[in-house]
């Protein structure tokens, strides 16, 4: 018997649900959510499965099972934090407080040290900064103190000349984001998000978890699912994987930059804003962010067309330094290609690292939000992902 898919979807759409209950058939999915909306309207609003990843483990106060994903669960997204958090510092270039063109170091003077003077604002959004890395990774502890990271970037020495090459920040461009975000706004990217991003669209998303919240988040973990076929299943001759096995290469060090990494269901590691990786969200509170950068949802937009114009802008392109294989990046947003396909070539998202994925597409006025508790070993591109945004894809051309 299959699982039991809830929610709605608009006429057009029913290859959504069909592709989402595929996943619970053939992919190894545990939990999820998938929401779709189109020129500000809801149009997919669908979830199945446990809100734990372990659900079967684990009763409900009545002893009757494992406690159902309800409309409304949330689960961490990892690196689809980045999306949210990239639109702090763009709509602070939007209201005038933030040229995207400055060196960091005009706003933030201890970053000048060791060869960073050349390090622009738009450098940190693009992954052109240099700093994918610490030379000594944080500690646990030290991770949930949320200054210390960014203070070990402005003591780091750049891998590379910053401005020359791009690769992907994994861990450090939360702390350099959020670094930034205190020396202009005066407050945290949490913060910032909360009252400028959550509370005006009543958002499904925190970074830094409240107490209050965190009934509403399911645990996480890792799942196995059958190999992709076509496209998918094919192996670049150099991989992120082969590259992640090597403890010296920059890949390895990207992703250790916190070592060892914390649990992820550890309610201190959800409590502290990373902009990086920690985001908490529902896969309404990423579609309908989305969707407000590209359009009004009740009235509410956020970025200005020229803004819209700047984050999808392609900005690095070609063979990563730490994803190995070739990326694309607009200003703190990943672009539609090989690595990470979206809906179409004017697309711009961000996907997390095991599932979540977030976008939106001016041309459709489409904006994505998937989550899910079962973390698989992909980097840009889960299959389950895929397959909605091909199910979006077909309803959207017919």
């Amino acid at each position: 018997m299959g699982v039991e898919v809830h929610g709605t979807v608009t006429e057009g759409f029913e290859p959504v649900r069909e592709a989402f209950e595929r996943n619970f058939e053939r992919l190894g999915e545990r939990g999820a959510a998938v929401t779709v909306y189109r020129d500000g309207r809801r149009v997919v609003d669908l979830w199945a499965g446990t809100k734990d990843v372990d659900g079967g483990t684990d009763a409900d106060a009545d002893g009757t099972g494992a406690e159902p994903w309800e409309r409304g669960t949330a689960q961490l997204v990892r690196s689809a934090t980045k999306g949210v958090a990239a639109a702090v510092l763009l709509l602070l270039h939007q209201d005038g407080e933030l040229d995207l063109d400055a060196p960091v170091g005009h706003y933030w003077p201890a970053f000048k040290a060791r060869g960073k003077e050349g390090v622009l604002v738009r450098h940190v959004l693009n992954h052109r900064a240099g700093l994918p890395l610490l030379d000594r990774p944080l500690t646990p502890r030290e991770a949930l103190d949320p200054l210390r990271g960014a203070e070990a970037l402005a003591a780091q020495e750049p891998v590379w000349e910053p401005g020359t090459d791009h690769g992907y920040h994994a861990l450090t461009y939360g702390w350099l984001l959020d670094g930034l975000v205190r020396r202009v706004s005066g407050r945290g990217a949490g913060a910032w998000i909360a009252e400028r991003i959550a509370a005006p669209l009543g958002l499904g998303f925190w970074l830094g978890l409240p107490d209050a919240e965190a009934g509403r988040v399911g645990r996480v973990g890792p799942v196995e699912g059958p190999e992709p076929s076509g496209a998918l299943r094919a192996r670049p001759k150099r991989s992120v994987t082969a590259a992640y096995a090597d403890p010296a290469s920059v890949t390895r060090r990207a992703f250790a930059a916190i070592d060892p990494f914390p649990d992820h269901n550890d309610p201190e590691f959800r409590a502290v804003p990373n902009p990086a990786a920690n985001g908490i969200a529902t896969a309404d509170g990423l579609a309908r962010f989305y969707a407000s950068l590209i359009g009004r949802v009740d009235g509410v937009r956020l970025f200005d067309p020229a803004t819209v114009a700047r984050a999808r802008a392609e900005e690095s392109a070609g063979p990563d330094r730490v994803l190995v294989v070739g990326t694309r990046f607009g200003l703190g947003y990943m672009l539609h290609g090989g690595a990470s396909p979206l809906l179409a070539p004017g697309s711009f998202g961000h996907p997390g690292r095991g599932g979540s994925l977030g976008f939106a597409d001016p041309e459709a006025g489409i904006a994505f939000g998937y989550v899910t508790n079962g973390f698989r070993r992909t980097v840009t591109a889960d299959p389950r992902a895929q397959a909605l945004v091909r199910a979006v894809r077909s309803a959207v051309t017919g």
